[in-house]
C-alpha cells in the first residue's frame, strides 16, 4: 500500500463518502480521534480488526508528508 488511492477509499456508497481506511468501513477520522484522545495505536486496531498496523502507519505517513508539503508551501 503505497499510493493514496491504496489507502483512503471516499465513495458516496460507502459511509455517504466519509473517508474509510481502503477495504474497511473504518473512517480514517476514527484513527485521528483515538490519538486525540491518547488512546494507544493498538487500542484501535484492537477495536477495529479489519485495519492492520501498516495501515494505520501508512494513512499517518500519509498525513505527514501532507502537512509538511502544506508547511513548505505556504513558506515559500
Amino acid at each position: 500500500m503505497t499510493s493514496q488511492q491504496n489507502l483512503i477509499v471516499r465513495d458516496r456508497e460507502i459511509l455517504s463518502g466519509i473517508p474509510v481506511f481502503a477495504g474497511t468501513r473504518v473512517p480514517v477520522k476514527t484513527l485521528f480521534d483515538y490519538l486525540e484522545h491518547n488512546y494507544p495505536l493498538d487500542e484501535f486496531l484492537d477495536d477495529f480488526p479489519t485495519v492492520d498496523r501498516s495501515h494505520a502507519l501508512a494513512v499517518l505517513e500519509l498525513m505527514k508528508e501532507k502537512l509538511l508539503e502544506q508547511t513548505y508551501e505556504s513558506a515559500a
